[in-house]
């Protein structure tokens, strides 16, 4: 029974040696969440902060508005906000009862013109009536179109690509 004596002999000694051994002490430590952590100043980020907020009015409701807040990492109170604010307005009004009742509808047809009262119309400034400018500007444009028309008119001719006689052609009707 040697073979096995040894085999057991060696599983025996090692228990025993493990026994005599003092026990290791527990080096590992535990840091607190605040400390472990790489955000930065825990304390500064945990503070709460009062946040105001100014609005200008409106037509409905003059006058500078304001809001202030108290805001933490954690949770938010609104500590006060002016009346006119999203939607906290005070309504004294009377309720309105026929909002949801169309009006009926007023029917209205174009009058026939008879042709006198066309010409008479037609007559002085209302012919310019609806053109930016009146009837001054009507003569205006009348005068330019009266101008151009009496300018004599450049003609273009048509050549092959980089040929130069079209400018040659212009040059002489400048000159003359």
């Amino acid at each position: 029974m040697g073979l096995f004596d040894r085999l057991l002999g060696a599983k025996a000694a090692k228990s025993a040696a493990e026994a005599n051994a003092p026990k290791k002490q527990d080096t590992s430590f535990y840091l607190e969440p605040e400390a472990s952590s790489s955000l930065g100043d825990v304390s500064f980020m945990k503070r709460s902060n009062t946040i105001r907020h100014t609005f200008p009015g409106t037509l409905d409701s003059p006058g500078n508005k304001e809001m202030v807040a108290e805001v933490a990492s954690m949770k938010a109170r609104l500590e006060k906000m002016s009346e006119g604010l999203a939607g906290i307005q005070t309504s004294e009004e009377a309720p309105n009862l026929t909002s949801g009742v169309p009006k009926p509808v007023k029917k209205t047809f174009a009058q026939q013109l008879s042709p006198k009262e066309l010409e008479q119309r037609m007559k002085g400034s209302a012919v310019g009536v609806n053109v930016p400018g009146g009837p001054a500007a009507i003569k205006k444009e009348q005068d330019e179109q009266a101008a151009a028309q009496s300018q004599p008119e450049i003609t273009r001719q048509v050549g092959k690509p980089g040929d130069i006689n079209p400018f040659k052609a212009m040059a002489r009707e400048l000159r003359s």
